[in-house]
């Protein structure tokens, strides 16, 4: 089914109505197999219903209740806390420019990585893959303490530092730091984008490159003139799938509590600042309709024909 067919459907009631009889009642090969697509689809609604819009309706009544322990009363207070708070405002702005820096940081390289892969007959190539890729299954809360371990007051490479400048460990140990989060915040997002990007630089035209090259052109000009365009949809997803995991990375920042950013400020609103679940659920709700609003921008602009190739 086309974009614009389901628009059409969506803004028409008696169509999707008549869809969904003949969904359910099949007459023609063409409903047998919307049926399938239905029933293969009802497990994720299902799980959705319960995982998801379930919690989000009692988060939406939390955050309006005037009891902590229960949902009781109505009142807008936390919400307006939210609005007036300037604590909440620099949650958001530290939320969103440090999921911007990172997710840049981590494109760039992927970008390189990527480039290098594609580009060249590298030695041990999949043991290479294997080794860029492997954080992706990695835990953020392993990722944490993998830079306390290297930059932390006992970690290895803080007191390496400190044993030929002279330095104590104490003053040279940045883990728990904007660096050493921003550190394990990029040792989760490298591999995502690179893996999305090694699609887009496998789909490149050498011939043009080669065309390029042989009427003179640098290899940074054919790279920005020849190659960039050629897998910049590939970095548009990329840069969308990796902004959306930055949002959500939450064990990297609880270990490393260097920046006051949202999933963070959920945890210390239920927990070290006392049971606040009305702010902590309006947190939520902000936060999960933020990174669904920009899901569905992510995808129309995937979906836009200036993008691709």
């Amino acid at each position: 089914m086309s974009g614009s067919t389901a628009s059409a459907d969506t803004r028409n009631p008696s169509g999707v109505v008549a869809k969904a009889q003949s969904a359910a009642f099949p007459e023609t090969e063409a409903d047998r197999e919307r049926r399938r697509i239905v029933i293969m689809c009802l497990p994720y609604f299902a799980l959705a219903a319960v995982g998801a819009f379930v919690p989000l309706a009692i988060m939406a009544r939390m955050s309006v209740s005037t009891e902590r322990f229960e949902n009781a009363g109505f009142t807008m207070e936390a919400w307006r806390t939210l609005l007036t708070e300037p604590v909440y405002w620099e949650v958001a702005w530290n939320t969103l420019w440090f999921a911007v820096a990172t997710t840049v940081f981590s494109v760039v390289i992927g970008v390189a990585i990527s480039h290098a892969l594609a580009k060249y007959d590298l030695p041990f190539e999949n043991t290479l893959i294997a080794l860029i890729s492997f954080p992706i299954a990695l835990p953020g809360i392993v990722v944490a303490f993998m830079i306390i371990v290297l930059f932390g007051r006992t970690g290895l490479l803080t007191n390496l530092v400190a044993f030929f400048t002279g330095q104590s460990p104490i003053d040279l140990a940045m883990a728990v730091s904007v660096f050493g989060l921003f550190l394990g915040y990029s040792f989760s997002l490298i591999p995502r984008s690179t893996m999305v990007l090694r699609g887009a630089f496998a789909e490149i035209n050498e011939d043009a490159e080669e065309a390029a090259r042989s009427l003179g052109a640098s290899p940074l000009l054919t790279f920005y003139y020849v190659t960039l365009p050629q897998v910049w949809p590939g970095i548009v997803a990329a840069l969308v799938l990796t902004f959306r995991t930055a949002l959500a990375i939450f064990g990297t920042v609880l270990v490393l509590p260097a920046l006051n950013v949202a999933t963070l400020r959920i945890s210390l609103e239920i927990q070290s600042l006392g049971f606040n679940s009305q702010i902590a659920a309006a947190i939520g709700l902000i936060y999960f309709f933020f990174i669904l609003s920009f899901t569905f921008a992510g995808v129309k602009l995937l979906d836009n024909e200036a993008l691709k190739i």
